[in-house]
């Protein structure tokens, strides 16, 4: 056993007493504390597995296994119950190998009063006092878009009085400004009863639940009825309020109305984080949505993750839903509840908007911890580079090449040097082609390696532990042949980057590698090789506008820059655009100026 237990005697004792049934199991270390808390549908089984050669091989678990002194159980009735107390205890224990789920900060909630009269309150403390509390609310707008829906549709006192019957009876309180202005109907002196005010609170409640349809029908009644009784101010105020109904909905309303009462959870991971996201829908209406990041700990799969966000949410917003959309197959069944795994349709469309929504969610993380702490940032991006390219050491210089052959008799290049995978302008370099005649990307690419780190030698600076070429196996061949005279082939890592499909060519490998289109390692190659073309063209034309580089083209009456270098940029020399026809020079500058470059040329043959 490559990770060696002292306790192993011990333990394998307690595994041959474990029962075959349902439950959650702990493991304590030598101090008697908690480490890891477990669930499984065959405690026998699943305690076994970590014991096994594969499992203890695995660098992670076979940590957790060393230091395992001690194991406890508790038998369940069904496998939905060891998930429910499994995520109870590491929530209450918050042990060292369990996976952690992270909240930045306490949601706000709606709460509705335990009062003889409820108020109708935000607030982010829950009092176990009897008041009903819906949310949590991600997303604070949202939940005052709700409060102030409810204000305007239904008057509500908001003071904090005891309005017990014995206390209006006895005319303890006076009505207020709020009631003056008809923001309270004036409960505190009785002049609106508990029963209509309660009808009110029902009412609230259901457009709380997201139950829009029901509180509508309600009011189109009412509405009828006070048209019948020809009470048309009544009338008019009920029809204002299912407006407001009606624009909330609608701005609300993202799928299918038929979609009703059902919750979507997904999930996204990388390395060593999940990110999930929850979505309750009712009456084809998103009324919540909320994310929460897992700390990974023991290479848990997507699918582990996931059973547990599905519990942590479930509990976390009270659900009722008897339908989850999910994103992967938990295998795991809940009493009164039906897993999908949508394929197409608008079940579909509101899996994908909520996988969006966790990887904005997780990108947003990314950004704050890059605010916070720029060095953590860099150093992740480093390590996934040298995983990627399979580097020996963390490329915290890199230095990328282009050439820039405009203009093939007078070439240029350009050397773009990044610390820490960001640009670092002041180690930039120019270089004009000396040994080169004429439009030569491979012999151009040779003399500026072997002078740049020529250079760097000689004055015993530090050399970059990555170059990029821009171009493919013959740039990077060139570019192996200068640091071979140099003595520092192996020395420095070097790869090259074709444009069409952004391969990865590695020396001595003909097969190249494709990184993901998606991957932050590719993304900072791309960036390296951008910022080495754009300076090298920069260059260039700086020279030609100050006329270092000077061009038979840009003699010519007519002929400005920009056509010289268009013409330059398709025939790549003079001698090409001279040996050229008119009809393919019109397809560049157009029929005027052609003719005019051909005219030139006719009279100086």
């Amino acid at each position: 056993m490559k990770y060696a237990n002292p306790h192993i005697d011990t333990l394998k004792e307690i595994i041959k007493s474990l029962p075959g049934k349902p439950g959650v199991y702990q493991y304590f270390n030598k101090d008697e504390k908690i480490i890891y808390v477990g669930k499984a549908k065959n405690l026998k089984k699943r305690v076994s597995s970590y014991f096994n050669k594969d499992q203890t091989t695995n660098g992670k678990v076979g940590v957790l296994v060393k230091n395992i002194a001690d194991i406890k159980f508790i038998v369940v009735e069904t496998e939905f119950d060891a998930l429910l107390l499994e995520n109870n205890l590491i929530k209450k224990y918050q042990p060292r190998y369990n996976v952690l789920l992270k909240d930045d900060k306490s949601f706000p909630w709606i709460c509705i009063k335990n009062e003889d009269f409820p108020r109708v309150i935000s607030t982010r403390h829950l009092i176990k006092d009897g008041s009903v509390y819906f949310g949590p609310y991600a997303s604070v707008r949202m939940m005052n878009t709700l409060l102030d829906l409810t204000k305007q549709l239904y008057p509500l006192r908001n003071c904090n009085h005891n309005l017990s019957e014995s206390n209006i009876i006895q005319q303890k309180f006076k009505v207020c400004l709020e009631y003056h202005i008809g923001n309270c109907m004036g409960p505190c002196v009785g002049k609106e009863s508990k029963e209509e005010y309660s009808e009110k609170i029902a009412e609230i409640t259901d457009i709380i639940k997201g139950n829009i349809s029901t509180v509508a029908n309600q009011l189109k009644k009412l509405m009828s009825s006070y048209a019948q009784e020809q009470a048309f101010e009544k009338a008019q105020i009920v029809k204002e309020k299912l407006e407001l109904l009606d624009r909330y909905k609608s701005k609300s309303t993202v799928v299918n109305p038929k979609i009703d009462n059902v919750d979507v959870i997904s999930i996204i991971t990388d390395e060593h984080t999940a990110f999930a996201n929850f979505l309750k829908v009712v009456d084809g209406a998103i009324i919540q949505a909320h994310s929460i990041e897992i700390k990974k700990k023991l290479n848990e799969s997507p699918e582990e993750l996931l059973a547990i966000a599905v519990v942590e949410l479930h509990q976390r917003f009270q659900s009722n839903a008897k339908e989850i959309i999910l994103s992967h197959d938990i295998k795991l069944e809940f009493p009164g509840i039906k897993f999908t795994i949508p394929k197409q349709g608008d079940k579909k469309k509101l899996l994908e908007l909520s996988e969006r929504n966790a990887k904005y969610y997780k990108l947003d993380k990314l950004k704050q911890k890059s605010l916070v702490d720029p060095e953590r940032h860099s150093k992740r991006i480093l390590n996934q580079l040298m995983e990627d390219l399979r580097l020996k050491e963390l490329p915290v210089r890199i230095e990328c090449f282009d050439n820039s052959n405009m203009q093939g008799d007078y070439p240029v290049a350009a050397m773009v040097s990044f610390k820490n995978a960001k640009p670092d302008k002041k180690e930039y370099r120019h270089y004009n082609i000396k040994t080169v005649e004429g439009p030569n990307d491979f012999a151009s690419m040779e003399e500026i390696i072997y002078r740049r780190y020529k250079r760097l030698t000689e004055e015993k600076k530090e050399l970059p532990q990555l170059i990029v070429v821009d171009g493919g196996k013959g740039q990077l061949s060139a570019a192996i042949k200068s640091l071979e005279k140099l003595s520092l082939r192996g020395k420095i890592a070097i790869i090259g980057i074709a444009k069409k499909l952004e391969e990865i060519y590695f020396p001595d490998d003909s097969i190249p590698l494709y990184i993901d289109k998606k991957s932050e390692s590719l993304k900072v190659i791309q960036q390296l090789r951008d910022e080495a073309h754009r300076f090298g063209i920069t260059h260039h034309r700086k020279k030609m506008e100050k006329g270092t580089i000077k061009s038979v083209l840009s003699e010519i009456e007519g002929i400005g820059y920009s056509t010289t270098q268009k013409l330059l940029w398709k025939f790549k020399s003079v001698k090409n655009v001279q040996e050229a026809n008119l009809e393919e020079i019109t397809k560049v500058i157009g029929n005027a100026k052609a003719n005019i470059i051909l005219e030139y040329f006719k009279k100086i043959t």
